[in-house]
């Protein structure tokens, strides 16, 4: 008999075309509105070198994540019908990931995104192809142990119905949510069924206050309006304040752990959290050893360009876990 699925991942799979800027041809404004990247306009400007990523996007990082990390992963996507969609593919497949119910769209185009690198940090310029969503028939054999739903596409309303339809006949898998930019803008009424049916869900500060409706500087009272929501396990990432999470018995704060060298690039560091923190639940680890696990990845993608290239196996992070100086630890804050 074959080995039951551990994680299925959904959401949209892009390629991701980095573009490194060169430091002294833009700079940062900061305004009410936030921070802002700033070029020069209506010129050329040179820029340092460019990199494409292939098989990326919030669900195909934590896809990848779970895979390293050993436990056996499938995806439901969507790609075109062209060369790009048939990359991801291949990409995935080199993962160990099961390919199967990734859907290839007719005279579709795949997504494709255009990263802005500067510095540490990056600017995504994204658009999400409008592929015609709908739920796969799973065999018994399909059903996982754990569905991560992340980042999909604004046309994509109908398919969340769709995939909280197959959740209630299903009571026993578990769902991980991690809502991307489009997910949330639907706000938690439309997709309550979702934010109910949560066994985790990850956001990171901003996004919590977005969506708890609560305030930033109250933690406690944004983990409140989350729970109340129906999540039961809420993880809240801070930046270098590492990051809080609340099972609605203990709140845990954890730190970061400490990098090895400064971060060359950001992208992936909060999918690697998320992910991590999901996949170590799902191997059976506690709330604490979860939290121990996540900031590992997290440090060790950053230290590479893209999502993907730093994920760890179980024993690379066992090694770093087992160099981690005596306070990284959670405490009950």
């Amino acid at each position: 008999m074959a080995r039951q699925t551990d994680l299925l991942a959904i959401g949209d799979i892009v390629t991701d075309a980095f573009i490194k800027l060169i430091d002294d041809q833009a700079y940062v404004t900061e305004n009410d509105q936030g921070k802002w990247l700033t070029m020069q306009f209506g010129t050329k400007l040179p820029f340092d070198h460019a990199e494409v990523l292939e098989g990326v996007g919030n669900a195909s990082n934590a896809a990848v994540s779970a895979s390293r990390l050993g436990l056996k992963t499938s995806f439901v996507t969507n790609v075109g019908d062209d060369k790009e969609g048939l990359s991801m593919i291949r990409a995935l497949q080199k993962e160990k990931i099961d390919t199967s119910l990734v859907r290839v769209n007719a005279r579709k185009v795949s997504n494709m995104h255009y990263v802005l690198w500067y510095k540490e940090e990056r600017t995504i310029l994204i658009n999400h192809e409008n592929y015609k969503y709908y739920w796969p028939h799973l065999r018994p054999d399909e059903i996982p142990r754990w569905v991560y739903f992340s980042s999909i596409s604004e046309n994509a309303l109908e398919y969340h119905d769709q995939v909280s339809d197959w959740l209630d006949k299903h009571p026993d898998v578990k769902l991980a949510f991690q809502p991307g930019t489009f997910q949330m803008k639907a706000g938690t009424e439309r997709l309550k069924r979702l934010y109910a049916r949560s066994e985790v869900m990850v956001l990171n500060r901003e996004e919590a206050e977005f969506v708890s409706g609560g305030k930033r500087e109250d933690l406690h009272g944004m983990f409140d309006r989350l729970h109340a929501l129906g999540c039961k396990i809420v993880v809240i990432t801070d930046g270098p304040d590492g990051a809080y999470a609340s099972d609605g018995n203990q709140r845990l704060k954890m730190p970061l752990y400490p990098d090895p060298s400064p971060p060359k690039e950001r992208t992936g560091a909060g999918d690697a959290f998320a992910s991590t923190f999901v996949a170590a639940l799902a191997k059976g680890n506690s709330l604490e050893g979860a939290l121990q696990w996540a900031p590992i990845n997290s440090m060790s993608v950053v230290q590479q360009t893209g999502a993907q290239a730093g994920l760890l196996t179980e024993k690379e992070l066992e090694e770093w876990l087992a160099k981690a100086p005596e306070w990284y630890k959670a405490t009950p804050f």
